[in-house]
């Protein structure tokens, strides 16, 4: 039952968070196909940790665990967007990461 609700979160935040990086790296010299598909790479490679790892640290608090994880999506996310150049600046690659987070953190609340 946990994996099926990991599942419909992960394509929920793949439905949220993919479109807005390839919007907000559009002014970059690198094609759609790879934007998309380092957006994509970024949430399997944060995704699953936030679901399966942080939410069970031992002696922690529920707050303390999701503020972990988001900050280890975010990061992990916009190193990836800096490191493949996908975003034209580290700087532009934190904030474009962090847009899209939270617009999928938020909307994920609402509608799971």
């Amino acid at each position: 039952m946990y994996a099926q609700a990991w599942f419909k979160a992960f394509l929920l935040t793949i439905a949220i968070e993919v479109p807005l990086v390839v919007a907000l790296t559009a002014s970059g010299d690198q094609p759609l196909r790879k934007r998309a598909g380092i957006a994509l790479l970024g949430q399997a490679m944060t995704h699953p940790l936030v679901w399966f790892v942080f939410p069970f640290l031992p002696g922690m608090t529920r707050f303390t665990t999701l503020t972990l994880s988001e900050l280890w999506a975010w990061l992990g996310e916009a190193a990836l967007y800096a490191l493949t150049k996908v975003a034209p600046s580290t700087l532009r690659a934190i904030a474009i990461s962090a847009f899209a987070n939270a617009a999928s953190l938020a909307i994920g609340f609402l509608v799971l």
